[in-house]
């Protein structure tokens, strides 16, 4: 029986670790329960196994919300429904695995906090990458409530995961009743500057602007139901109609459910509302090329793109767009979709054949305000964000439909990743949504006014525009790779020594 137990502890402190992220943020649980799960290695014959249950554990429970959308929209029996949730978190949890096995093969325990960093933030960046990637659930994410989000601004997320796997793989192989002295001015030489960092601020104060958003809250079993079109339209004018004293106006992704072309009587409409007002719209919306078969997730600017325009900036296939460039496997396109379109309803699900935007697209020019756009998924890919920063860049908006999870603790998640775009890039975060969590997040990555979910409704507030460039913007993943690489090859150098 014993000898089940490391599996156990391992799958068990993978699990653990979700308590970590949004909504519960409780960030010491981090180290407790990655030390835990990295200290069973040195307790089992099967490395690679133990470490496999430990991510197997860690997604499992920490993206559990992906199965709400499967099971509520995929259509499909509730035991094909897990089991294609036991799939994707048992391909995600090979990537903590090969880190962690590779550790323990080729170093000793006593230098895996020399080591593990560099292994990690390989296998991460692989995990960013591969099959479109899927970066959700760093470890970085669970610190931006913590003193570590102090660092972010100079080595960003993935530098902050680094320096939380190096502080858990000594907690775990460290003993304290000799070595406390040692984990101790560790545990300091991290938190204390990251600490003093936290009041820094990397970017310079702009202009103001007075900024609304709008939560329709549109279920999403009547999103793309053509008889919910006009409704839909009529409600979100309805809940934009006292807020267009604003300089600037957003809805969410796909706000508009009808696709541009068709949709063209009421987005001009909008389009001479905005201008008569001097104000400017953003709205998401589905444009199709019915030539080329083509179909992009879109946001618009409507009304001023200047805030001496004299004329609307709108008009069909106008410049003043952004095309999603990260797309969503499954929900925006389907990889193989000769062979699995025809399995389920999961596999064929409205909008799901989008075709991409480039990598680094034309800022968004509303009212003058310049802004780096990112359509739900894309905000976790910190590289696409930062690449569409510039030096006249204001501020960043990211639109989302996160009515696909429910209840889940999914769209707290996805909250905490907006705000540590925020905090890297120096700038203020604008996130509208369908029904939440619609939220101004300020450069600093704070919250500061958000409505409630699941209730339509508008949220107004006075935005501060930054300019500058964090170092982070600057040096991006540089520093990172130089410091970790730097650590293995000391770690290489000492096994050779001893």
């Amino acid at each position: 029986m014993k000898t089940f137990v490391p599996y156990l502890l391992a799958l068990l402190s993978g699990a653990s670790v979700t308590f970590a992220y949004a909504p519960f943020s409780l960030w010491p649980v981090t180290f407790l329960a990655i030390a835990l799960g990295i200290r069973q290695l040195t307790k089992t014959r099967r490395p690679f196994l133990t470490a496999w249950l430990f991510g197997l554990g860690w997604f499992g429970a920490g993206i559990s919300w992906v199965h709400v959308s499967i099971a509520d929209f995929g259509g499909l029996p509730i035991i094909l429904s897990v089991g294609l949730m036991l799939i994707l978190c048992s391909y995600l949890a090979l990537y903590p695995a090969f880190a962690l096995w590779l550790s323990q093969k080729y170093f000793p325990p006593r230098l895996w906090p020399l080591a593990l960093p560099f292994l990690w933030t390989l296998s991460e960046c692989l995990r960013s990458w591969m099959l479109s990637g899927f970066p959700w659930l760093s470890l970085g994410y669970s610190q931006i409530n913590s003193p570590l989000a102090g660092w972010v601004p100079l080595i960003g997320e993935t530098g902050v995961t680094a320096i939380v796997i190096a502080l858990c793989a000594a907690l775990a192989v460290y003993r304290f009743s000799k070595q406390y002295v040692a984990l101790a001015a560790l545990f300091i030489a991290a938190f204390v500057p990251g600490w003093i960092l936290i009041g820094k601020s990397w970017t310079q104060p702009a202009a103001t602007y007075k900024i609304a958003m709008v939560q329709g809250n549109i279920a999403q079993s009547l999103r793309w139901v053509p008889e919910q079109d006009m409704p839909t339209m009529e409600k979100y004018r309805a809940l934009s109609e006292p807020l267009w004293n604003s300089d600037l106006v957003v809805w969410p992704e796909a706000a508009v459910p009808k696709l541009e072309l068709l949709a063209s009587d009421y987005l001009v409409e909008m389009d001479n509302l905005a201008l008569n007002t001097d104000s400017a719209l953003i709205t998401g919306i589905v444009n199709y090329n019915f030539e080329s078969d083509e179909a992009w997730n879109n946001l618009l600017v409507l009304g001023k793109r200047k805030p001496d325009d004299t004329y609307g900036s709108y008009h069909y296939f106008h410049n003043n767009r952004y095309a999603k460039h990260h797309l969503l496997p499954i929900g925006e396109f389907v990889p193989f979709e000769d062979i699995l379109r025809p399995l389920a309803p999961l596999f064929d699900l409205p909008m799901s054949s989008f075709s991409r935007g480039d990598f680094v697209q034309t800022n968004l020019v509303a009212n003058g305000i310049h802004l780096a756009p990112a359509i739900c998924f894309e905000i976790a890919f910190p590289h696409q964000v930062a690449a569409n920063v510039h030096n006249d860049t204001d501020m960043i908006i990211t639109v989302s439909n996160d009515a696909w999870f429910g209840h889940s603790h999914g769209p707290a998640q996805h909250l905490d990743i907006a705000r540590m775009r925020a905090l890297e890039l120096g700038r203020p975060v604008l996130r509208a949504t369908n029904n939440g969590i619609t939220a101004f997040i300020n450069d600093k990555g704070d919250v500061t006014s958000v409505l409630p979910q699941f209730e339509a409704g508008s949220l107004s507030q006075i935005v501060q525009a930054r300019k500058g460039m964090t170092p982070y913007k600057q040096f991006g993943d540089i520093m990172l790779w130089l410091l970790t690489a730097a650590f293995l090859a000391a770690a290489i150098i000492i096994k050779r020594k001893q």
